[in-house]
């Protein structure tokens, strides 16, 4: 057991406070879901945590306004997953939580920590004597030398070719969402593309929160193509498991068939939720058909870079796009 100093905070603002005095090795502590996980593995190592579970400025979302979805870093996947509104308005952001983990993790996840779990990758998990860029800076890559089957192939870097493990950020991703954050500098406000860094040469750097900074709320403005949205996921087994290849797609179809705005975004095949802007541009202003879909799912695997044991990744990359824009239209239509 290695010991560690705990806090529960009564208020947001304490809890800042307790993070900046903490200093480095301190960690948030929400769900608990991953967190947990990595100090059993030896990956997590704090010092101090502190414990934000309880503050009520986390707990509620509301997606009843005309304008934007609002939603709470506390709340849990499984209440957000099951809202009515949601569920009819946009499918594809349900479903990226429904299809996440196992019904006991949902009912303890948080929407803000989902966002900012680290990778699944096997060599980032078990450590020495596995070189890994992630837990040990300039240590090397161990995937570029070994098996590399649930590796990235898009976004990748000589230094790592972890995939980014999330469902949520991804669906988020496609709607344009924002995160309001707050440190002892105050409150700013980021888009949700600005969260995630990729890999470079610092895969130890994941995201661009200070230490010292929480997510408080997830804004998603309301968008006519939502109810014309899906989250296909495709994964080696139906529940608690991470994506092989997923696809968040949202598309608005006007009298005519022809479409009028469309959002695509992958998961599990990059090292961070990757918006592919040129596959949508491939349908706008033509019909959605089989044809154009798999054109489109063609176009987002652009540059794809397989590894020794990764290549089926780029086709089923292709074809999860294309079922998910199947299944979109089919919500639009109906």
């Amino acid at each position: 057991m290695r010991e560690f100093a705990y806090t529960a905070p009564a208020t947001l603002a304490d809890a800042v406070e307790a993070l900046a005095r903490g200093g480095p090795g301190t960690r948030v502590l929400a769900g608990g879901t991953s967190l947990y996980d990595l100090m059993r593995l030896g990956v997590e190592r704090p010092r101090a945590l502190v414990d934000i579970r309880r503050l009520p400025e986390l707990a509620g979302f509301d997606t009843s306004g005309p304008d934007e979805l609002v939603f709470g870093a506390g709340a849990r996947m499984a209440d957000v997953a099951e809202d009515p509104v949601l569920l009819r308005d946009h499918p594809a952001l349900a479903e990226s939580l429904a299809k996440a983990a196992s019904p006991q993790l949902r009912n303890m996840a948080t929407l803000g920590g989902n966002l900012l779990q680290r990778t699944r990758c096997p060599y980032f998990r078990a450590g020495p004597p596995y070189p890994c860029g992630k837990r040990v800076p300039g240590s090397g890559c161990a995937a570029r030398h070994g098996p590399d089957r649930g590796q990235a192939v898009l976004g990748t870097s000589a230094s790592c070719t972890a995939a980014y493990p999330g469902d949520w950020a991804v669906a988020l991703l496609a709607f344009d969402a924002r995160l309001d954050l707050l440190g002892p500098s105050g409150a700013r406000t980021i888009a949700l593309s600005a969260l995630h860094r990729a890999p470079g040469d610092t895969p130890g750097h994941e995201h661009t929160l200070a230490r010292d900074e929480l997510i408080v709320r997830i804004r998603v403005p309301v968008a006519a193509a939502g109810r014309g949205s899906a989250f296909h996921k495709v994964r080696d087994r139906e529940s608690f498991a991470f994506a092989l290849a997923s696809a968040a797609v949202a598309v608005e179809l006007d009298g005519r068939g022809t479409v009028v705005d469309c959002r695509i975004a992958l998961g599990g095949l990059a090292t961070r939720p990757w918006r592919v802007p040129a596959a949508e541009r491939s349908l706008l202003g033509g019909p959605l058909t089989g044809a154009s879909a798999r054109r489109a799912g063609e176009i987002a695997l652009t540059g794809a870079r397989a590894g020794a044991h990764n290549g089926f990744k780029t086709e089923l990359g292709v074809r999860t796009v294309a079922e998910a824009l199947r299944v979109a239209r089919g919500r639009w239509t109906r």
